[in-house]
């Protein structure tokens, strides 16, 4: 199990970075490899990826999720990983998003992938491309403030 976390200062407001997150439909817009997101529900998404070739298609479940704090989430099928997404007010149009994510690479390219480097450089990469797709936008095309407490809370 690897664990990786990055960071980026976005140039918007904490709700306004927390909201566009929460429009999971929107993440292969700006994140490497991912095909398609589907919102199933409130707290399950289908996504579909595309890594060196290969399509992978997996269920993940949102396990916590408070409006302008944290979106944490765990996969139910397909490959074994979990994190969670913070989001700092650092001013009124300073956030900074924070990512960390446990990542068990299954087969040979994955684990190549992690020795090597390229999925902390592929997480990397998608908050930059984040800050770039929402500071052109300068606000969010969607929003959902919904609660989810981690259960046992």
């Amino acid at each position: 199990m690897s664990t990786i976390t990055k960071a980026v200062d976005v140039n918007v407001p904490v709700s306004t970075a927390y909201n566009q997150w929460t429009q999971f439909e929107s993440f292969p817009e700006f994140m490497e490899g991912v095909e398609e997101v589907r919102q199933l529900d409130a707290t399950h998404t289908h996504w579909v990826t595309k890594i060196g070739g290969s399509t992978r298609e997996f269920d993940a479940t949102i396990t916590e999720q408070h409006p302008d704090e944290r979106v944490a989430w765990t996969t139910d099928s397909g490959p074994n990983h979990g994190g969670v997404v913070t989001f700092h007010r650092i001013g009124d149009n300073v956030t900074r998003v924070t990512a960390q994510m446990d990542i068990d690479p299954e087969g040979f390219a994955e684990n190549v992938a992690d020795k090597t480097g390229m999925i902390d450089q592929r997480v990397n990469g998608d908050l930059q491309r984040f800050k770039k797709f929402i500071e052109e936008r300068g606000r969010e095309t969607g929003a959902w403030r919904g609660d989810v407490q981690r259960p046992g809370q």
